[in-house]
């Protein structure tokens, strides 16, 4: 667990550097490192169970496209105003869907975790509970759920209420209140403004560094992170998932948002932190390869010295660890002012 007991670990997918994201293995093995929550994101299937997919299409996390029996599935959808192109969970009873076998999403960037290609199924959100209350009992800690409603505006122009799906199977699996340990997350805004009519559980409004949610074209994330868009999200949500990029300038310094959002009763969770070069700012990487482990354990340091209360991570195993302690405004300096090779 998080040594810090104001700042939570929010297992991404999972440990999603280290198994194929949204498996069971993947969210064991995310426990076992420490992390405090773990994060599905769901999407129903066609007779309405909730699985956990990062989207309703399943091209790229599954081997559906080597099954030929579902070959006529292929087909073009029209999601948050994008055609994509695929096969996609709600074509797919639960039975079907049980037939297929997860697969690692970035193969060229974590070619390790390609090997367990074929191992695990899709998990529904009933396992992923199951699996939650047994680590409990194994472990004797509490262990949340931060689940994300995925395209819920589209899903309920074709008929299926994502939000009411969870809140019924959540409150029915006993989460209930706010001291639950649960986040709702989505990006959407009027899913969670419903959400805050008929659960008590706590929401979060994501939000990433450039567009717009996808059910207000009018508005921008830009104008959400603002003093006054912050106090209107404060109307309807405990806490806002922010894209790094939002929290920490160019150079590495603080934008100040996180000020911002405190000062609106909100909490602020990072995300993502992975260890991978392709996804670290310039002074942490290793190398120039893309799939090289860089300095994930400084930015994670860095994040928690802004006053950040949470991150999303697919590398529990390198931020848990990760204690604050005096001297982080020095290490961030450091770090935002030494090349990727170690030198000032």
């Amino acid at each position: 667990m998080a040594q810090d007991p104001d700042f939570i670990v929010i297992a991404h997918r999972g440990a999603s550097g280290e198994r194929p994201e949204h498996t069971l293995a993947a969210y064991e093995l995310a426990i076992d490192q420490g992390a405090d929550y773990i994060e599905p994101d769901l999407v129903p299937t066609r007779d309405g169970v909730l699985v956990a997919r990062h989207e309703n299409e399943i091209g790229g996390t599954t081997d559906v496209a080597d099954r030929p029996e579902f070959a006529t599935r292929l087909t073009t959808r029209v999601i948050d105003g994008e055609e994509v192109t695929g096969w996609f969970t709600e074509d797919f009873t639960l039975a079907e869907l049980r037939t297929l076998r997860a697969r690692e999403r970035l193969p060229d960037i974590r070619p390790q975790n390609a090997r367990f290609d074929g191992l695990y199924q899709v998990p529904t959100l009933e396992e992923i509970i199951q699996l939650v209350r047994a680590k409990e009992a194994e472990t004797g800690r509490v262990i949340g759920l931060y689940p994300e409603i995925k395209h819920p505006g589209y899903f309920q122009d074709i008929g299926i209420d994502v939000a009411h799906l969870l809140v019924t199977q959540l409150h029915a699996a006993g989460y209930e209140g706010a001291d639950a340990p649960v986040f709702i997350q989505c990006f959407e805004v009027a899913p969670l403004w419903r959400l805050a009519s008929i659960t008590e559980l706590r929401l979060v409004q994501l939000v990433e560094a450039d567009g717009g949610p996808a059910d207000n074209p009018s508005m921008t994330y830009a104008q959400m992170v603002t003093p006054e868009g912050l106090a209107e999200i404060a109307e309807y949500a405990d806490g806002v998932g922010m894209d790094l990029r939002l929290v920490l300038g160019e150079d590495g310094s603080p934008t100040g948002v996180v000020e911002t959002a405190h000062g609106a009763g909100l909490v602020v969770h990072g995300w993502t932190l992975r260890k991978e070069n392709a996804f670290l700012p310039a002074t942490l990487r290793s190398s120039e390869d893309d799939g090289e482990v860089g300095n994930l354990a400084s930015l994670a340091m860095i994040v928690r010295a802004i006053g950040v209360d949470g991150v999303f991570t697919d590398d529990p195993a390198v931020v848990v660890p990760t204690n604050p302690r005096d001297g982080l405004e020095n290490l961030l300096y450091r770090v935002i002012t030494t090349d990727a090779d170690g030198r000032d």
